[in-house]
């Protein structure tokens, strides 16, 4: 039998998965970062994107927001703003809020709002990327 990694994902909003699986691929904010079960122990922050876990042999695609990962030998814990299956992204909502935030950072905005219409942007295109891919 394959060794498996037994994964906790919690988001502000709701439990959203609680299992096991194969392997797991996050969106950090150095890139994509993978974990395969005896993986050393480390915490690290997660940035908004596409996640993708191995169950069963088959890969699951979800979009996540940004949070914490504590990673253990035999476990990951993920605390998450956000997190959707790849099909209960809404791709219209997505492109509509994507409009949104590219409107706003065409406008003089203070530094605050400008951050976060940017983050409001990468969200959104993370959830399309999510989608369509």
């Amino acid at each position: 039998m394959e060794k498996t990694l037994y994964i906790e994902i919690e988001a502000c909003n709701r439990h959203f998965y609680e299992g096991t699986c194969e392997s797991l691929i996050l969106p950090t904010i150095d890139g994509e970062y993978g974990v395969l079960p005896e993986h050393e122990p480390v915490v690290m922050a997660i940035n908004a994107g596409e996640a993708r876990l191995k169950v069963d042999g088959e890969w699951k695609k979800a979009f996540l927001g940004e949070g914490f990962a504590e990673i253990l030998p035999d476990s990951v814990i993920l605390l998450v703003d956000t997190a959707e299956w790849e099909e209960e992204i809404d791709i219209r909502r997505a492109e509509e809020a994507m409009a949104r935030a590219q409107e706003r950072l065409r406008q003089k905005q203070s530094v605050f709002e400008y951050h976060n219409s940017k983050a409001d942007l990468a969200r959104a295109i993370a959830r399309l990327h999510v989608r369509r891919h």
